[in-house]
């Protein structure tokens, strides 16, 4: 059950930084969240996946939960 519960949880996230110049795989965990450019808003699932996504490239975003 604790599985069902963390799936309805939901993260709010913005990219508030510039992709240009930044480390390729930075890059491409901001697009796999779902942002294509800068001050776009998406809600993902509060998974681990989403989570390690948002943490390697967190000084790019601003998240809140939902």
């Amino acid at each position: 059950m604790s599985a069902d519960t963390t799936t309805d949880r939901r993260l709010r996230v913005t990219l508030i930084k510039s992709l240009n110049g930044r480390l390729k795989s930075h890059q491409d965990c901001v697009r796999g969240l779902g942002l294509r450019r800068m001050h776009h808003t998406v809600e993902v699932l509060d998974s681990p996946e989403n989570r390690g996504m948002i943490n390697k490239a967190n000084y790019l975003l601003h998240v809140e939960e939902v």
